[in-house]
């Protein structure tokens, strides 16, 4: 029988502070405002602008632990180790990773079903039901040849997609708005008729458009002058994503009424061109939506087999070669693309999205409440910072779930159903492992 390499194959320094942003802010724009803004609109309704503003609020409390941690402890592993130095190497550690690694599964099936939604745009006959997903799975598949290719190769292809669809989203969201007949300021000043619940719900949502900033973590030890530029890498990943996000907001809520956003939206972006540019915006605003959905995967995918890689390497979950050649850094890759490939063909985005929710605010609770009890003076966290972002997890939190129990309970009992095999998996293969 032959030997497992448990070589990950992890390059020091290979990831400048260039490429961490781009593969950060091409996450979050690729799930973000492509994947999210008709959700987020259909639960709060005229004020989602606002729920953009607040989701941004508390991405930058959460990311306060992320950088504190990331300047302490620089790890390929990024959020695995953080948990690691705070719960031990246990089961507490294994299952919050894995909702991290869940969740960030879940975020590249929904940018690869939102690429399908976008491109589908541009055809005239009508798809079959299968078609989205089949696109889906396309860019996958595409996103693994890419990421068998060195780092730098990869940092390359994200920054030139990354400054592409940035600097595009850019100059279509300020000629949609310049051209459209309702001010700014009116987009952002409405009254609703949105609960409070429902829009609470619209934040989580929303928070779920920021996340992409810890794939930045989890690739933290290859980055050049980890103990800075992870953390600088961070803050500056998020800042451009808010104001691209808000730029975005606006020009969608200037064009189109709630209604139509709703309506359309799984591609509201592709709509919303349409009044300011006619048949030419639509198939520029897809364009740049497969651009910002391809190198989102990209970047995802790059991170979060990595993730992965070093949960086995720290045997706090199981590995099979079966039979395959290569490191384990190589495996994890395919283990990763087949998960989110079986996500993309049997979940819709809606539901995609509400399993990320779930699994990433969980999961993010737990880093903070860790940095709170076990590393606070460790790495000099401020508390009062710590408890603002536990309490604001778990306000969204709650609140989505009690929009998701009176809407789709099914999201519910899926999270149920995958926390307690999750938690049982890793209870019985660690138990097995002291033995």
């Amino acid at each position: 029988m032959r030997k497992h390499q448990h070589k990950s194959n992890y390059k020091e320094g290979s990831l400048s502070l260039i490429g961490a942003v781009a593969m950060g802010t091409g996450v979050m724009i690729g799930a973000g405002i492509f994947a999210l803004t008709g959700q987020v609109a259909e639960l709060a309704r005229e004020w989602f602008p606002l729920a953009f503003i607040i989701a941004a609020m508390i991405t930058s409390a959460s990311a306060y632990s992320y950088v504190k941690l990331s300047n302490a402890y620089p790890s390929a592993g990024g959020i695995a180790m953080f948990l690691q130095k705070a719960y031990g190497k246990g089961t507490a550690t294994a299952v919050f990773a894995l909702l991290m690694y869940f969740s960030m599964v879940i975020n590249e099936s929904l940018v690869a079903r939102t690429f399908g939604q976008y491109t589908v745009q541009i055809i005239n006959t009508k798809p079959n039901d299968w078609f989205v997903p089949a696109l889906g799975v396309a860019v996958l598949i595409f996103a693994f040849f890419i990421n068998i290719m060195s780092n730098k190769a990869i940092q390359s292809i994200s920054f030139v997609m990354g400054i592409a669809k940035a600097l595009g989203l850019a100059v279509l969201a300020s000629g949609g708005i310049y051209a459209a007949q309702r001010g700014v300021v009116d987009t952002f000043v409405q009254t609703t008729d949105a609960s409070i619940v429902d829009f609470l719900g619209a934040v989580a949502l929303a928070v779920l458009a920021f996340k992409g900033f810890t794939t930045i973590t989890n690739s933290g030890g290859e980055i050049e002058n980890p103990r800075k530029n992870v953390g600088r890498a961070i803050v500056i990943s998020i800042a451009i994503c808010i104001f691209i996000y808000l730029l975005v907001a606006a020009a969608v809520g200037t064009n189109l009424s709630i209604q139509e956003i709703v309506a359309a939206r799984d591609y509201a972006l592709a709509e919303a061109a349409k009044p300011a540019f006619g048949q030419y915006g639509l198939w520029i605003t897809v364009g740049f939506a497969i651009i910002a959905t391809v190198s989102g995967v990209i970047a995802s995918v790059f991170a979060v087999s990595r993730m992965l890689a070093m949960l086995t390497n720290m045997e706090l979950v199981p590995h099979s070669h079966f039979g395959m050649p290569g490191n384990i850094q190589k495996h994890t890759l395919v283990y990763t693309i087949v998960l989110a490939m079986t996500l993309t063909i049997f979940f819709d985005l809606s539901r995609i999205a509400s399993l990320g929710v779930i699994f990433y605010l969980l999961m993010d609770i737990a880093i903070h409440w860790g940095v709170l009890n076990y590393l606070r003076k460790e790495i000099s966290a401020n508390r009062f910072i710590l408890l603002t972002a536990i309490t604001l997890d778990l306000i969204v939190l709650i609140a989505f779930i009690v929009v998701k129990v009176k809407t789709d309970s099914i999201v519910i009992w899926t999270s149920l159903a995958g926390l307690f095999l999750i938690f049982i998996a890793e209870k019985l293969y660690l138990s097995r492992k002291r033995k």
